[in-house]
């Protein structure tokens, strides 16, 4: 591949990147991952500087059209967590330590489910700009962003419901566990599915419509890197102490495995569709 394809192809990505839901994630994402005790000016700090740096990017990007649901959500939660955390009281700012994880993720799947009560999961505003304007009605494209809208929302429901067992449970805000392996596992789930199954319903409207194209990517291909997270976890798990040292063996020898399981399975199903 010559240069100037392979800067075309990484702008290309880039540009995609730049144009998806996830972007707009990031700085929930950074928030899940980051807050903690300690860490309440680190983590809304940085997440409303993102969240900034999000919306201007997107305006200068797209130019006249109207700003993202996700995005001015993103700028006007983190702003008002700055805002409490400093003028709270110490008590209150404790308090903001140890839940503003949960508090956080809860907003985001209110958001999502907000989005999809008035018919406009915040995922679609992104859609849209990747594909033409005819396809903007069609049922297998709204029903494409209803369905990763609520995967988001999930997630971070799924992450809400392990920090609040983490801190009002087990008392431990910084669990290994419910603060970060089950988490960033729910996170890393809605990634893949917002990767994957917009390739599948394209792969499966060409069939039914007997065009031309790559075939439906297979599940497994999905699966690949949530399988190689229990390689790491396996590595936490020993270094931190988090659970017997078979689990974390067992678990780094299950997530190698099932990676080369799966990179077979994949493998194979693009043979067949070849």
């Amino acid at each position: 591949m010559s240069l100037d394809r392979q800067e075309s192809a990484a702008g290309g990505r880039l540009s995609q990147l730049l144009d998806s839901p996830v972007f707009g994630m990031a700085p929930w994402i950074a928030m899940s991952v980051i807050v903690g005790p300690g860490r309440y000016e680190w983590a809304v700090g940085i997440s409303l500087a993102i969240a900034v740096a999000i919306v201007i990017a997107g305006h200068l990007r797209h130019r006249g059209t109207s700003f993202k649901i996700l995005e001015i959500s993103d700028v006007v939660f983190f702003a008002v967590m700055v805002i409490i955390g400093i003028f709270a009281s110490p008590g209150a700012h404790r308090w903001l330590e140890t839940y503003a994880g949960e508090i956080s993720n809860i907003a985001l799947l209110v958001i999502a489910l907000g989005s999809m009560a008035i018919r406009q999961p915040f995922t679609l505003q992104y859609a849209r700009e990747q594909v033409p304007r005819e396809i903007w009605n069609e049922p297998a494209f709204l029903r494409t962003n209803y369905r990763i809208t609520g995967v988001w929302g999930a997630a971070f429901g799924v992450a809400a419901i392990a920090g609040a067992y983490g801190d009002l449970v087990l008392h431990n805000a910084n669990n290994l566990w419910t603060g970060w392996i089950i988490q960033i596992a729910a996170i890393i789930v809605a990634l893949q599915f917002t990767s994957w199954y917009p390739e599948v319903v394209r792969a499966r409207v060409r069939r039914e419509r007997n065009l031309p194209g790559p075939p439906e990517p297979p599940v497994s291909a999905m699966l690949i890197p949530l399988a190689g997270y229990l390689t790491p976890v396996g590595i936490a798990v020993l270094a931190f102490d988090a659970g017997p040292a078979w689990l974390g063996v067992g678990l780094i020898v299950v997530g190698l495995l099932l990676v080369k399981s799966l990179s077979r399975a994949t493998s194979a199903e693009a043979d067949v569709g070849g």
